[in-house]
């Protein structure tokens, strides 16, 4: 591990003076990847950094506590000394290891979130648009930008299903747990008895990919336009704004009709499609990133339960980690950074096993 952090810092110091040559800042290509590289290293370098001083402060108090000459008082503050820095090594070894952890190459990327009501009628669509409004609710907290991209609206307010393209630094990073079932244990508003009613929604977090990566054939897709409905302003019921995309070849269906104008649809459309396609390609011809995604996080297969939300308790539950925290409300507003933590340090500790 110590001769690949050595090679990591010889390299950001090789890169840092690069960055500075008046040649290299001439080609702005070169210099914006040398400056991205640069910044993917420095954490590692940093910590290395403490790492190094750390271990020469303790040589150092060893050296003091060898001195025979040194009082009783001294000898107490260094062996004092001593602990700490050996606690401090040993914190900062760890750091590092998770820092040292191969990345996941979709970390980085904006997201494409979509959210079904599943079993529980009425009640599953209303929960779904509660899962809708705390996604969104925890992009603003993260300063992401969240845009609807298609909402199937239920009558009561509730959500048959939804698509959001959420855009952020590591949104994918810290929304990719989120994938799979989410169960809710609540006294319906439609329930008159007081009965406690079990429903779902599905999650699926897909990454947004570039054109690089997945190439969609135009002969492949068929387009469908057709008039929006819902709450969309006068356009609605108007103009063929709304789209439908058909991939052919994996029988993908994606909707769009959140924007007035067609062309704004389509670009949706078609990002949604790219994560849809590239998701699809995934699960089917790189089982290897499956497995890797199952680890102690699980599948993120959206058959698989991954969550309780359990109202009358005001609890909520992650089966996966065995977690959990009694702050509902908090949750449901976009309060989950503590849950996506715990999910991030288990899945962290499952691939330190095999580092």
């Amino acid at each position: 591990m110590y001769d690949k952090l050595d090679f990591i810092a010889g390299k950001y110091e090789e890169l840092s003076a690069k960055v500075a040559d008046p040649a290299v800042i001439a080609d702005q290509p070169t210099w914006q990847k040398c400056m991205k590289d640069i910044g993917e290293m420095e954490p590692i370098v940093t910590k290395y950094r403490d790492y190094k001083k750390a271990k020469e402060d303790l040589a150092d108090v060893k050296e003091m506590l060898d001195d025979s000459s040194l009082d009783d008082e001294m000898r107490e503050m260094a062996k004092a000394e001593l602990y700490e820095l050996e606690e401090k090594l040993e914190q900062y070894a760890g750091e590092l290891k998770i820092l040292l952890l191969p990345k996941d190459p979709n970390d980085e990327r904006n997201v494409i979130l979509e959210i079904r009501a599943g079993t529980g009628g009425e009640e599953a669509a209303l929960f779904a648009g509660d899962l809708l409004r705390m996604y969104t609710r925890y992009a603003e907290r993260r300063g992401w930008k969240a845009e609807i991209a298609d909402a199937n609206e239920t009558g009561l307010g509730g959500i048959k299903e939804a698509t959001v393209l959420i855009k952020g630094r590591g949104a994918y990073s810290r929304m990719k747990f989120e994938s799979g079932v989410h169960r809710v244990q609540r006294v319906p508003e439609t329930e008159s008895q007081g009965r406690i009613q079990t429903s779902a929604a599905t999650v699926a977090v897909l990454p947004e990919v570039d054109d690089v990566e997945v190439k969609i054939n135009p002969d492949d897709v068929r387009v469908d336009v057709y008039r929006s409905s819902g709450n969309g302003g006068q356009c609605v019921n108007t103009t063929e704004s709304a789209v439908r995309m058909t991939h052919i070849p994996t029988g993908i269906v994606v909707t769009c009709q959140d924007e007035k104008s067609q062309i704004k649809n389509r670009d949706k459309a078609m990002k949604v499609l790219k994560a849809r396609v590239y998701d699809y390609m995934l699960r089917e011809h790189n089982k290897e990133i499956a497995d890797q995604r199952k680890s102690m996080i699980g599948s993120g297969d959206r058959s698989e339960r991954i969550r309780t939300y359990n109202f009358p308790q005001g609890r909520i539950s992650d089966h996966r980690i065995g977690l959990t925290i009694y702050k509902l409300d908090a949750f449901m507003d976009g309060d989950i950074d503590e849950v996506v933590d715990g999910l991030i340090t288990a899945d962290q500790a499952e691939r330190m096993k095999n580092f």
